[in-house]
């Protein structure tokens, strides 16, 4: 194995956002090493909450590790591959005695005997194992939110605050809420169930750590995300922010509790939806993406984890973090962001888009909706890449023309032709597809929904 075999598989990390980046290399191992007999999960790891589908995952990336841990010259090219392509503030002796790298501590290796199987903490964070995002779980108490540096009793003064605008109360404090659970994890901070001790009203506060922000250079994801909600706030299918606060090392956002779980959750569990269920959330969705581009910012990250349903069964848009502001009439960014299987091709050829990328990924939710998968999906993600821009789209006739029609429109490859490419949500909203919608009762939540979550 050549040296340089990490970088000649990935040689440009800057090119694809991480998990991109380990799914080509997962990919690329399967087709160098068949004789290993790596079984590679699924699209989807972690969101059916279920235990034992829980369980199963973990039993399977168990087994995939231990995998790639028992082949020597593999772990060997990826320590130096982490050591060449990783900032030096991110590894931490790879040969010493602690045998670190970021966060993540392995155990002693020196004594064991030769061909043992020794744990490999380099594989774990490259895979991203450690933290499934929407794993609940009860409060550790050793895990506790109150920063002892800004309690009644010790005051510090801050010296890195983060502009939080009007939507920041200075006086408020982790200790004014009783966090109840962890119910959605993050690079940068966790989501908790939180109820407020006076006011007795249920949160979900999301808690971002500082520290993680800066040295990852995310501040303005951060702030994008602040600054959409504080826009927002009456619409009815985008999640609402109360109020924002901070503490030393900490951001906490207290949003609307969203309880009905996410789409991504139930469409896992039936697999897809009745057109017509599908077409309704469909419609919640555009509407919403069309109220986010009448303020100018461009959504970018549609797709099943980040729609949450209402404790009625109504759509909620959370996760702002990929929004781009500024975005006026035919304006267009280059950045290269957004999920693998939802990106846009002018996404993937790094060629400027605009609004109508959030079409594109509409229709990549539809069709997800309709037939369980994403439309030009595959396990290895350079072959999906490549079915995105060349692969034409073929629908199954279970749907009608209408579905069909608009699903030719949005998955348009070419953005110039796809539909809401000339008047954006008006053009989308008078699609035959949604002839039966009455958008203004849509809004007001007068129709009801297909589905209700019971909760």
């Amino acid at each position: 194995m050549p040296p340089d075999f990490w970088l000649q598989i990935a040689p440009d990390t800057s090119r694809y956002p991480a998990v991109v980046w380990n799914q080509i290399v997962c990919c690329t191992i399967k087709k160098l090493f068949p004789d290993a007999n790596l079984r590679l999960p699924g699209k989807k790891i972690f969101g059916n909450l279920d235990p034992e589908f829980i369980q199963q995952r973990r039993e399977g990336l168990d087994e995939f590790i231990h995998k790639l841990v028992s082949h020597p010259r593999l772990c060997e090219q990826f320590r130096r591959a982490v050591r060449y392509a990783l900032p030096t503030t991110q590894v931490t002796s790879l040969e010493g005695p602690d045998r670190t790298i970021g966060n993540t501590a392995s155990k002693e290796v020196e004594g064991e005997e030769e061909g043992t199987e020794a744990e490999c903490p380099d594989v774990r964070l490259f895979l991203a194992l450690d933290n499934p995002r929407n794993a609940a779980q009860d409060v550790d108490p050793a895990d506790q939110l109150d920063d002892p540096d800004t309690m009644e009793n010790g005051t510090k003064e801050d010296a890195n605050p983060v502009n939080l605008g009007p939507s920041e109360k200075p006086s408020v404090r982790p200790s004014d809420f009783e966090f109840l659970k962890v119910i959605g994890k993050g690079s940068f901070g966790k989501v908790m169930l939180a109820r407020h001790k006076t006011e007795k009203g249920i949160y979900a506060v999301k808690v971002l750590g500082k520290a993680a922000i800066m040295k990852r250079n995310e501040a303005k994801h951060i702030m994008s995300e602040r600054n959409v909600l504080l826009k927002n706030v009456k619409h009815p299918f985008l999640v609402g922010l109360h109020y924002s606060f901070q503490t030393v090392d900490k951001l906490y956002f207290v949003l609307d509790y969203v309880n009905g779980g996410e789409l991504f959750f139930h469409l896992q569990k039936e697999r897809f939806f009745p057109e017509y269920r599908a077409k309704f959330y469909a419609a919640e969705m555009a509407h919403a993406l069309g109220y986010l581009h009448s303020l100018n910012i461009i959504y970018r990250d549609l797709k099943p984890e980040n729609i949450l349903l209402d404790s009625t069964g109504h759509i909620v848009l959370t996760d702002f973090g990929l929004c781009k502001e500024g975005i006026e009439g035919m304006d267009t960014t280059s950045t290269f962001c957004g999920t693998p299987e939802y990106l846009a091709p002018e996404v993937l050829r790094k060629q400027p888009y605009d609004k109508t990328v959030d079409w594109w990924c509409l229709g990549a939710v539809l069709f997800e909706m309709v037939y369980g998968l994403p439309p030009f999906y595959s396990r290895d993600t350079a072959e999906m890449y490549d079915n995105i821009l060349y692969k034409p789209l073929r629908l199954r006739t279970n749907i009608s023309m209408a579905g069909r029609s608009i699903l030719e429109g949005l998955l348009e490859k070419d953005k110039e032709k796809r539909l809401g490419a000339k008047r954006d949500f008006e053009e989308v909203r008078q699609h035959d597809f949604f002839a039966d919608i009455d958008w203004d009762d849509l809004y007001n939540k007068r129709i009801q929904p297909p589905y209700n979550p019971n909760v």
